[in-house]
């Protein structure tokens, strides 16, 4: 990906969050991979840009939520590939990052550890991913995926407590800081929404904490959710090449980070996000095309609206 991709740093294999549960290092703020310098773009002043718009214009509150929900997801998205490739070389740096994007996420980014790595990654929509909750040829429908949420935080929910626990028994000070994301996520949307409420009134306040912070965070922890299933819904996880969907198209993959080549990065997690295309493109030609959709909108409005019958429900048969 030319510049984009190069290399700064000889990123480690372990995810940020591990390093960012261990003792802290030293501050350091050098980019991993030069294509961060978008990450950081978005991170730093796209995110804390749209809030502090909506605060000091509150007539503004509404009309830019849609932006706000935009740039949560994205924050979503960049949890995820911190987890995977941390985004700094330093350990501290890491973990401030790691508390800041949690903020507008709107959950500790320690939980990609046990339902991500250790779970969804090694099971990859198999029998025992809490994340996907389908078995191949099972039918889909727009209930199913839009209610796919609250299913998978039931199962993700005690994943995360004997997470807690068996770090509880290896290292006090892990377990911690696990609680202090907690503090950081949950003690900042309470400090803002108090903020907002004494500045404009109950009413407004409410509205303006909401159209900036609240509403955006719990659309970014829904809507990763619904990424994860439509890339994953109709699929083979027995298939070298077809466990997972893709979206192709340029100009979404721009504003996401690339995150729509999914089954590459099933099979190289911690390739960097802006390495992506390049490696889809060497496997495309093994995946089956139905499974290279254009893009994430297209794809729910044939099968949920349009309720188009993609031939997928035999894809798991005709793979093996």
């Amino acid at each position: 990906m030319g510049t984009g991709g190069r290399r700064i740093h000889n990123p480690t294999c372990r995810g940020s969050i591990t390093n960012a549960l261990r003792r802290p290092g030293k501050v350091d703020m050098k980019l991993r991979y030069r294509a961060d310098i978008r990450t950081l773009a978005w991170a730093l002043v796209l995110m804390p840009g749209l809030v502090a718009a909506q605060y000091l214009r509150p007539s503004l509150a509404g009309w830019l939520m849609p932006l706000s929900m935009y740039a949560a997801y994205c924050a979503a998205v960049i949890a995820h590939n911190h987890n995977h490739v941390p985004t700094f070389t330093g350990r501290t740096t890491n973990r401030l990052f790691s508390a800041w994007i949690s903020i507008f996420y709107g959950f500790p980014t320690y939980g990609w550890i046990p339902t991500h790595n250790l779970n969804h990654h090694r099971f990859n929509g198999r029998e025992g991913d809490v994340t996907v909750l389908v078995k191949p040829g099972e039918p889909d429908s727009a209930w199913i995926a839009l209610t796919h949420f609250f299913r998978s935080t039931t199962t993700q929910g005690p994943i995360l407590a004997r997470y807690r626990q068996m770090l509880y028994g290896r290292s006090k000070a892990a377990w911690l800081g696990i609680w202090g994301q907690y503090l950081v996520v949950y003690g900042a949307h309470a400090a803002m929404a108090w903020l907002a409420i004494a500045r404009f009134g109950l009413g407004r306040g409410a509205f303006v904490y909401l159209s900036a912070l609240g509403i955006p965070a719990f659309g970014a922890l829904w809507g990763i959710m619904f990424t994860n299933w439509v890339q994953h819904v109709g699929c083979d996880p027995t298939s070298r090449f077809n466990h997972s969907r893709n979206f192709v198209s340029s100009w979404m993959n721009a504003l996401v980070f690339d995150n729509g080549f999914h089954t590459v990065h099933h099979d190289k997690a911690n390739l960097h996000w802006s390495l992506t295309r390049r490696a889809h493109e060497q496997i495309a030609h093994h995946i089956d095309p139905r499974l290279n959709a254009s893009s994430i909108f297209s794809y729910a409005f044939e099968t949920y609206v349009l309720r188009r019958d993609l031939g997928l429900h035999e894809l798991a048969r005709e793979t093996r």
